[in-house]
């Protein structure tokens, strides 16, 4: 049964869900930026990078995705995640602006806000992958997808910034990640070896050119 043969009233109850699901993902996102741009004022350095990386971020639009699984299409959970991300970026740089005195140049919003627009749907039907999916597959792909950003920060972390402690916590977080959100021993096995190549996929995609931009 397609939505056009519902009843009037279904279509309006099902699209008062999707409303209320996009609003709450992007004023959560909003709230969550605003929050992250005032955490770096509360933690010293190297600690202040933590809560505005992108993988803290990507797992905001992951979470949004698992919440859904239960009765979004794969579509509404894709623009979830995308809003929540979006409310993220707009939420950092838009109290940066008016909190902080300036959020500097204004190319690094668009580069994050063109992140957004990838990360949000990939990690959000992540989540729902995860929460949801009827395959074994399915569900590896969306837990790794999750440690695999982690991952990446980690590599960043011990490679590039030589920051000891935050690369082991990343690391820390892609084997809690992989061995307790999985159903199996099997499937942790195969969360733990896909995290490890997205690890390495995500940072030649995204960090290397980041490093590229920002040189």
């Amino acid at each position: 049964m397609n939505e056009t043969s519902l009843p009037a009233a279904t279509l309006v109850t099902v699209a008062r869900g999707w409303t209320c699901a996009a609003a709450g993902a992007l004023g959560g996102g909003l709230v969550l930026g605003v929050l992250t741009n005032l955490a770096q004022g509360w933690l010293h350095t190297p600690w202040d990078q933590i809560p505005n990386s992108g993988a803290v971020w990507s797992a905001v639009a992951f979470v949004a995705g698992a919440l859904l699984a239960r009765w979004a299409s794969p579509h509404v959970v894709a623009v979830t995640g995308l809003l929540a991300e979006v409310g993220l970026v707009v939420g950092y740089y838009g109290y940066a602006e008016f909190g902080r005195g300036g959020m500097g140049d204004f190319a690094y919003p668009l580069v994050w806000l063109t992140l957004a627009c990838v990360a949000g749907p990939l990690l959000g039907v992540a989540g729902s992958w995860w929460r949801r999916g009827h395959t074994a597959r399915r569900r590896v792909i969306g837990l790794a997808s999750l440690a695999g950003v982690f991952g990446m920060e980690g590599i960043h972390y011990a490679w590039v910034l030589h920051y000891t402690t935050q690369a082991w916590t990343c690391l820390a977080v892609v084997l809690l990640v992989s061995l307790l959100m999985a159903r199996n021993r099997k499937e942790r096995a195969l969360a733990l070896s896909a995290a490890a190549a997205f690890s390495l996929v995500a940072y030649a995609a995204i960090q290397l050119p980041l490093l590229y931009f920002s040189a």
